[in-house]
């Protein structure tokens, strides 16, 4: 059996905050930086969901909604890959669509207040 590895680094901050992210998934690669990261598990035992949700103080509201959207986007292609449930696929794009454009209709109207 072969075996990868992927390393994550979290840089923290006195307060335990992470300060930077870096991940590598190639031992020679140079290590990539990220301001968020969302890593889940299935653990097939207990039939639940784990999960690491970790972003850094840089990271922007603004930025954060896109990275959902982008995330939600690329968890529905996924699904539709191993499930070929084309009606359930886009019914999660609508509704990552339908949250980014409340996203942006927020930020709007916040920013002519």
């Amino acid at each position: 059996m072969d075996k990868s590895t992927i390393t994550i680094d979290v840089y923290l901050d006195k307060d335990k905050i992470p300060q930077q992210l870096a991940w590598q998934a190639n031992p020679g690669d140079e290590a990539q930086k990220a301001k968020a990261m969302l890593v889940a598990f299935w653990d097939g035992a207990e039939k639940t969901a784990l999960h690491i949700d970790l972003w850094t103080k840089e990271m922007m509201v603004d930025e954060m909604a896109d990275f959902y959207y982008q995330t939600i986007m690329g968890m529905a292609d996924t699904f539709d890959r191993a499930t070929h449930n084309h009606e359930l696929v886009n019914d999660m794009k609508n509704f990552a669509k339908d949250f980014f454009k409340k996203f942006r209709d927020q930020q709007l109207k916040e920013n002519k207040q």
